[in-house]
């Protein structure tokens, strides 16, 4: 994760709540088709076990070395 997108989800990472505004929402569906390699889609908002799981997936290529040279 690079630039932006990294200073966003280190942002993101801070706060400490268990729900997500609209804008984040979207945010984790962009950065997720980016870097997971697949069309931006919105998954269904009446079950949060796939966003849960692509904000695991988020962190962890957040949690890689970053080379900001």
């Amino acid at each position: 994760m690079v630039g932006e997108d990294r200073l966003w989800w280190s942002n993101f990472r801070e706060k400490k709540r268990n729900s997500l505004t609209n804008s984040e929402f979207e945010m984790i569906c962009k950065l997720h088709s980016e870097y997971m390699n697949h069309k931006f889609f919105k998954p269904c908002t009446c079950s949060p076990k796939t966003i849960n799981r692509w904000i695991e997936d988020l962190n962890e290529i957040y949690s890689l070395p970053y080379d900001a040279s």
